[in-house]
């Protein structure tokens, strides 16, 4: 299973899978919009995998069959700033 990976200009981290290159016939118009002009960075043979990054494997393919494409985020982070303020007791007022 050939796949297309591509990273978003405008969102850090974040990567679109498609089953064919340069092929986003598959990915609604408002996600491009908000992904950007797609930044090619590899194919990957998924089926030669055992793991993939941050992604779960299986979710990919499935994803992939089923839509034609997925779409990865990274992953949450907490907010330093929330996380001292809470370290040190202070409130939202």
């Amino acid at each position: 299973m050939l796949t297309a990976i591509y990273k978003s200009p405008k969102k850090a981290d974040t990567y679109l899978f498609v089953t064919k290159r340069d092929d986003f016939s598959n990915v609604p118009a408002p996600l491009m919009e908000t992904f950007g002009t797609p930044v090619y960075v590899m194919m990957v043979d998924l089926a030669r995998r055992t793991k993939l990054g941050i992604a779960d494997l299986d979710t990919v393919k499935q994803k992939l069959t089923d839509d034609g494409f997925y779409l990865q985020l990274p992953p949450h982070t907490e907010s330093l700033l929330d996380e001292f303020k809470k370290q040190n007791g202070v409130t939202d007022s």
